[in-house]
């Protein structure tokens, strides 16, 4: 009986041997490249397929540091906004929309991961050095332009707040990110020379304007600074937006489900919400759940900026409100206004009380 049973269990195991080699012959196989080559040259995450079978290799030549405006869009020349599509930003995009946003190639998908994945190690090394309460995040619609008001008022914000050591965040993009970024660029500066580079940036108010980016770079190229430091978050699947080289540090993702979460739990001092539509809507209540089951240990400011907006026209505020008092949302720091100095008194209080 005892030899039987060895006999069928040894019989089995041969079988599923069989069937494990055949499939195996099947398997297309992965060619390592050279070193030193890159089979997408255009795309420095592909570079980590090189080696794909040595884990050591892999992790040795992946992505170390966060983009700059000059790594990001190396290959733009200033006074031809037509070279954006030689800079390194477009390249990777046009590779990503040829292997396809929901790409089912595992080399490519692998690529893509391990090159996200040591974007967030890179910019939490970067937070590693900030006071976790100073980290403020603006939202915003990409669609908000240059000339709008509420554009500038961000802009004052952002300049005042990075002015007294808070680390501004955004989504990285072009709208209320923009002045997120552009107001932390300007931070040291006079109101004149902030009215100056308004001026400059009118010339192209929306980020479809052809000179949307030049003008952005003659900006920097007027009022260089080196001291004043911003974060931008932005990524490929939307790479139809050009991220804004007024961020001096750019955490820029393939995933966009990795982004958005990120961009809400790494601003643990609050979170101001300007008019936006669909996507500020999702990241609203994305850092409700947060606060709700205080899923850092606390909860932190949620502004909300426009009280026409966000009571009429987009009426969420008083919704939050609604659900605060049905006990359906706890622990909501919820605050309302147009007044600029009451934004920034409500984020310095909170950063200092410990």
């Amino acid at each position: 009986m005892a030899d039987n049973y060895l006999e069928k269990q040894y019989e089995q195991y041969q079988a599923r041997k069989a069937a494990w080699e055949k499939a195996k012959k099947k398997r297309p196989q992965v060619k390592v490249e050279p070193k030193g080559k890159a089979p997408y040259p255009e795309v420095e995450a592909i570079e980590t397929l090189i080696g794909l079978a040595q884990e050591k290799q892999l992790t040795s030549q992946r992505r170390q540091q966060l983009y700059t405006p000059e790594t990001l869009y190396e290959g733009y020349r200033l006074g031809e906004p037509e070279s954006y599509a030689e800079s390194y930003d477009s390249r990777v995009y046009q590779h990503y929309l040829k292997k396809g946003k929901s790409c089912k190639d595992v080399r490519e998908t692998l690529a893509r991961t391990l090159h996200d994945h040591a974007i967030t190690h890179a910019m939490y090394d970067m937070l590693a050095s900030y006071d976790e309460r100073r980290i403020v995040g603006i939202m915003g619609g990409h669609g908000l332009l240059r000339t709008d008001e509420a554009y500038r008022q961000i802009v004052r914000i952002s300049k005042r707040l990075t002015e007294m050591d808070f680390l501004l965040i955004s989504g990285g993009g072009p709208g209320a990110m923009e002045a997120t970024h552009l107001g932390a660029w300007m931070a040291g500066r006079t109101k004149e020379e902030l009215d100056e580079a308004l001026k400059v940036l009118e010339k192209a108010p929306s980020f479809n304007d052809r000179e949307w980016l030049d003008t952005a770079f003659q900006v920097r190229q007027r009022f260089p600074q080196a001291h004043y430091v911003s974060l931008g978050v932005p990524t490929w699947l939307y790479g139809h937006e050009p991220a804004t080289p007024f961020a001096t540090h750019i955490a820029k993702y393939f995933e966009n489900a990795l982004r958005e979460d990120g961009l809400l739990t790494i601003a643990k001092g609050g979170l101001i919400y300007s008019p936006g539509s669909a996507g500020t809507l999702q990241e609203i209540f994305q850092e409700a759940v947060q606060n709700h089951y205080l899923s850092f240990g606390y909860a932190s400011p949620m502004i909300f900026l426009g009280v026409d907006y966000w009571t009429d026209e987009m009426p969420i505020y008083p919704l939050l409100e609604h659900l605060m008092k049905k006990g359906k949302y706890k622990n909501l720091l919820l605050t309302l206004t147009d007044d600029e100095h009451r934004i920034v008194d409500t984020l310095e209080r909170f950063a200092a009380d410990e």
